[in-house]
C-alpha cells in the first residue's frame, strides 16, 4: 500500500464574505502527481497557501505524514512542505547558488549560538548544502549558471531555478504553482523530467497549472476546482471531456 503523505480534512477559509476554500478534503500519496485545474479564482493557489502556512484555515485539519501540520511558512517547510510560487520569489541580486542555499530544511548557520559553538559542524553543513545544490543544478542542466546573478538568466531558466530551490527541501510534499508559465522548448522537457523523477523517488507532487497538455502528460489524476470547491477528481481525460467542467473552465460556447 502506498504511503499517504498529505491529507486535508474539511478545510475551510473565507475572507470576509468570500469563501476561498469550501470544505476541502483531499489526500496525496507517495508517487502521486496530482494536477489542480480550474478557472482563475477557483482557489487553487489558495489551497497551496493553506497547506504551506501562508494562510491558516478557519476550520479543518491538514496532516503531513500522519502528523498535524500547524504553524507558519518556515515551520511547515522544515516539516517537509516544499513549494514554488507563481512569481518565483527569487532573490534578484543574489547568484543562482546563493538562491539555492536558502532552500534546505535544516541549516545550522541559522542559529547564532549553534554556529558559534560548533564551527566544524557548520562548515560540514555548508559543504553538504553546496554539494546538494550543485547536484540539483546538474540534474537540470544548469550547473554552469551557479555563479550567475539570477536576474541575468532568461525567464525560462529562472522558472527552473525556482523549482530547483524547492528541491533543496528534501521533504515528501512538493507543491508546484504554475511551473510552466513562460516555459517552453528544452526547459519544458526538463521540467517534465524533473517532476517525473521526484514522484518516482517517493514525493507526493501537486501541480497548479493552466497548461492542460502538461497536466495530461504528467498527472496520474487531476482535481477540478471552482469557487473554492472541489467539483470532481479523476483522470485528466475525464475532467477535460466533461462539458460542464469545460464550460466552467473556458466559458460556454456560443450557441
Amino acid at each position: 500500500m502506498r504511503q499517504e503523505v498529505l491529507r486535508l480534512e474539511n478545510v475551510c477559509k473565507r475572507f470576509g464574505g468570500i469563501v476561498v476554500a469550501d470544505n476541502i478534503s483531499l489526500s496525496l500519496h507517495a508517487g502521486d502527481v496530482l494536477g489542480l485545474i480550474g478557472p482563475n479564482g477557483a482557489g487553487k493557489s489558495t489551497l497551496f497557501n493553506l497547506i504551506s502556512g501562508l494562510f491558516r484555515p478557519d476550520t479543518g485539519r491538514i496532516y503531513l505524514e500522519g502528523q498535524l501540520l500547524t504553524g507558519p511558512l518556515h515551520r511547515r517547510a522544515r516539516a517537509g512542505v516544499a513549494r514554488t510560487w507563481q512569481h518565483m520569489r527569487l532573490f534578484r541580486t543574489m547568484t543562482v547558488l546563493e538562491n539555492m542555499l536558502v532552500g534546505p530544511r535544516e541549516y545550522p548557520g541559522e542559529s547564532m549560538l549553534r554556529s558559534m559553538a560548533d564551527t566544524g559542524s557548520l562548515r560540514r553543513a555548508e559543504a553538504a548544502a553546496r554539494n546538494r545544490a550543485m547536484h540539483v543544478l546538474e540534474r537540470m542542466g544548469l550547473a554552469h549558471t551557479a555563479g550567475t546573478i539570477v536576474v541575468d538568466l532568461p525567464f525560462g531558466q529562472q522558472k527552473l531555478i525556482g523549482v530547483a530551490r524547492a528541491l533543496m527541501n528534501d521533504g515528501r510534499c512538493l507543491l508546484l504553482d504554475e511551473p510552466m508559465a513562460g516555459v517552453e522548448g528544452s526547459n519544458y522537457e526538463t521540467m517534465q523530467r524533473i517532476v517525473r523523477d521526484e514522484a518516482a523517488a517517493g514525493r507526493a507532487v501537486c501541480v497548479v497549472e493552466h497548461n492542460v497538455s502538461f497536466i495530461k502528460d504528467l498527472c496520474t489524476e487531476a482535481v477540478f476546482m471552482s469557487y473554492g470547491r472541489i467539483l470532481q477528481r479523476g483522470s485528466v481525460d475525464d475532467l477535460t471531456q466533461s462539458r460542464e467542467l469545460t464550460e466552467l473552465y473556458f466559458g460556454a460556447a456560443d450557441a
